[in-house]
């Protein structure tokens, strides 16, 4: 006969039905999948804003803190959702899913790195570009008045 202490509380088969089990078969790889479309779907829009904004040439003066670091900003808030399902999922033993997720999660940090790093003009400063120390082929004369072009008049002595 057992003694009561030494059994664990409840019968056999609540004790095995109160644990979660792995998912099995295809679900987790195929949720892993669903779930990556899903977020390329929704994060198109960004993405694309953020690929016209950087690969574009600029329009002129910087516009300020937006202008440099909007990109950087949109992906590291877009890397927060599946940084957060990576968690969830993990946590109840989805591997396959969770883990497509951490490298969608890693893939935006390290795009929003990059877009950190990137060279911009400084914001907070508005210099004008300084001026080509080279100087002009014909020298610093006069403007030709013979109707010439410059390189003529240049060595003609004006």
């Amino acid at each position: 006969m057992t003694r009561p202490e030494s059994r664990p509380p409840g019968r056999p088969d609540e004790r095995t039905a109160s644990r979660p089990s792995a998912p099995g078969g295809c679900a987790d790889p195929l949720l892993g999948l669903v779930l990556v479309l899903a977020e390329l779907t929704l994060g198109a829009l960004p993405l694309l804003v953020v690929a016209v904004t950087t690969l574009s040439p600029p329009h002129g003066p910087s516009r300020g803190f937006v202008d440099s670091w909007g990109p950087t900003l949109v992906l590291a808030a877009l890397a927060v959702i599946p940084a957060g399902l990576a968690v969830a999922l993990l946590r109840n033993r989805w591997r396959w899913a969770g883990g497509a997720q951490v490298l969608v999660a890693v893939a935006l940090c390290a795009a929003a790195l990059a877009a950190a790093v990137q060279e911009r003009p400084d914001p907070w400063t508005d210099r004008a570009p300084a001026p080509s120390a080279t100087p002009s082929p014909a020298g610093d004369s006069p403007p030709c008045r013979s109707g010439g072009d410059s390189g003529e008049c240049a060595r003609s002595g004006g």
